[in-house]
């Protein structure tokens, strides 16, 4: 039987995507990665011989295959090889690192604003991206979070970057996103420059960072003859900001960095989000070319007329040339989150290369054929989940996908949650119908609830659970699910007992006495009856008694008679085996 095919769009594909495809719970996805020796989350991305091994480990008769829809015209700046005519062009430079480790706070300084106190929990919630003027010379910088939740934001920043400024904090070290900034900048082929920030902390300690980076991330400090810059910092004191952005200017030297000032422009969506009075808001960073108010872009199956160009501080911009943010109004439709665009010089141009391009991929999915119930029949079998419904909607594209990601996190072979919809923008009155007629739970994300919609749920007794901090979300999805976890049923093993004779035998009730050979035994516990190796029934202690008298425990050594019930006659013998345990239910927890 011939294998089914699985279109990707590009030569690699994230875990959780892959998941997805194949309809597999991305927890069971990672443990076979990690079977194979292969460390990943939800957003590691995976190239297709890598997933197409997994895919065989996992004997589902799936093979993957890159689709023809991975247009060679937008392909990615680090791939782009210039001619002569091209000119020196800014750095793009991101700015990553463990949470609370001062990534924000950084930029404030270097960009003399104030981020950090308008983040929801103070921690950066979306890529943002700002232009500086250092010594006469721009550098594109842009901000990424730093909570786990937004792995798959992280990751886009990076593949925008030409640099990866590291923050780590001089008092607390290497943490888990620090190393997955490292991980996604190598990916990026983006060169490193690691601030230690907070040197004005009482326990500020650069050297065990710069010991720690070295020896277990191979990132050697110049000073000690390696090839990483390490700048020490603080952005409280302003303590060495001009030498960090005068190594970023070195780096960015030595990399000569250019683009075309001529061609069409083209480059990545950062964000999309739906404004009132505005639209379709999506913000930019342009790669290459020229780009001006006027223009046509695509990006995948969506297209517009810029209608308005602004600048990062919302001033409009005559035109946005390389490795600039800019900020457009003009989209038919939101685009998607980490979307390439590119610029026509007319609608029909533009419409035609959206409707091309949604019809290729229209055409790819339909080929694969892949249905739930056929992907289900080359699955392995797996028991019957029980699944939460839920309609997602977040303030743009970039959390959208990083809340979705999150909750898929959450499922396992028993449990997942199901969106029944999503979208960008403030919850609307056909959400509540959606989820409704679908018994979902609403999530919103910076997002908000308008009075009549408000209403409308309370008639429809929507769910609705609105959230400006990921991790509060994810938490309260977490006890969501727990209410749908079954119950574990446990045994707890309480002693044993040798039959030394036996007084009276009833249809549903023995008498009998021995002695305690293990732990203890009490009334009101089970007991199991064994001969030899032989179980003969299950039964319940009515009481226990010793010396005539009833008693609550008799422990190893003592002797005592004990009162059970039955459910049928059993003739039990001198030598039985008696073994006393408690079964309860205890509830679980993801």
């Amino acid at each position: 039987m011939a294998k089914k095919k699985l279109f990707i769009a590009s030569a690699v594909i994230t875990v959780g995507e892959l998941a997805t495809q194949l309809n597999l719970p991305v927890t069971r996805l990672i443990s076979e990665l990690f079977k194979n020796g292969i460390v990943a989350t939800v957003n590691q991305w995976l190239d297709l011989e890598t997933a197409q091994i997994i895919i065989d480990e996992l004997n589902l008769d799936v093979e993957l295959e890159k689709s023809s829809a991975a247009d060679s015209a937008l392909a990615s700046k680090h791939d782009r090889v210039y001619d002569d005519t091209a000119t020196k062009r800014p750095p793009v430079v991101a700015v990553m690192g463990h949470v609370d480790h001062g990534k924000t706070s950084l930029m404030d300084v270097i960009l003399d604003a104030k981020v950090a106190s308008g983040e929801a929990g103070g921690i950066t919630q979306h890529i943002s991206a700002h232009q500086t003027i250092y010594k006469g010379l721009p550098i594109t910088l842009l901000d990424t979070p730093g909570h786990e939740a937004f792995s798959a934001l992280r990751q886009h920043g990076a593949a925008l970057t030409d640099i990866v400024i590291i923050v780590v904090a001089a008092d607390d070290g290497v943490k888990p996103q620090t190393i997955e900034a490292i991980k996604f900048a190598r990916q990026a082929h983006a060169k490193i420059v690691v601030a230690i920030n907070k040197m004005d902390k009482p326990g500020a300690d650069s050297n065990r960072v710069k010991q720690q980076l070295a020896t277990e991330h191979e990132l050697t400090p110049e000073e000690w003859g390696g090839n990483t810059v390490m700048v020490e910092v603080s952005a409280k004191t302003k303590e060495g900001i001009d030498k960090l952005l005068d190594m970023v200017l070195l780096v960015s030297d030595l990399e000569d960095l250019k683009a075309s000032d001529t061609d069409a422009a083209e480059g990545l969506v950062i964000e999309a989000r739906m404004q009132q009075g505005q639209g379709v808001v999506v913000s930019l960073l342009v790669e290459n070319g020229i780009l001006t108010p006027g223009s046509y872009l695509v990006a995948g199956g969506t297209y517009g007329k810029v209608r308005t160009l602004l600048d990062d501080m919302g001033k409009p911009l005559a035109k946005a040339g390389p490795s600039r943010p800019a900020t457009v109004i003009g989209f038919k439709k939101l685009p998607k989150f980490g979307e390439r665009f590119v610029a026509f010089s007319n609608e029909k141009q533009a419409r035609q290369k959206s409707e091309q391009y949604s019809m290729q991929h229209r055409e790819e999915v339909s080929s694969q054929n892949m249905s739930s119930s056929e992907l289900l029949d080359i699955m392995t079998k797996r028991k019957e989940k029980q699944s939460v419904n839920i309609v997602l909607k977040a303030d743009v594209q970039g959390s959208l996908t990083s809340v979705a990601d999150s909750l898929r996190m959450l499922e396992n072979d028993e449990l997942s949650m199901k969106v029944v919809g999503s979208g960008v923008g403030d919850v609307t009155e056909n959400d509540i119908r959606l989820a409704a007629g679908s018994h979902a739970i609403i999530y919103g994300f910076n997002v908000q609830l308008p009075p009549a919609v408000k209403r409308l749920a309370q008639r429809e007794k929507v769910t609705i659970r609105i959230f400006s901090i990921i991790y509060e979300l994810i938490d309260d999805a977490v006890s969501v699910l727990n209410e749908l976890l079954s119950p574990e049923l446990v045994e707890k093993e309480l002693g044993e007992l040798v039959v030394k004779g036996v007084f009276r035998t009833t249809k549903n009730e023995i008498v009998c006495g021995g002695q305690v050979t293990k732990g203890k035994v009490q009334p009101g516990v089970l007991i199991r009856i064994w001969r030899g190796k032989e179980q003969l029934s299950e039964a319940d202690v009515i009481s226990v008694q010793r010396q005539q008298q009833e008693v609550k425990e008799v422990f190893e050594g003592e002797m005592c008679g004990l009162q059970l019930k039955t459910k049928t006659k059993l003739l039990m013998e001198e030598g039985d085996r008696i073994e006393f345990f408690t079964r309860e239910f205890i509830k679980r927890t993801l």
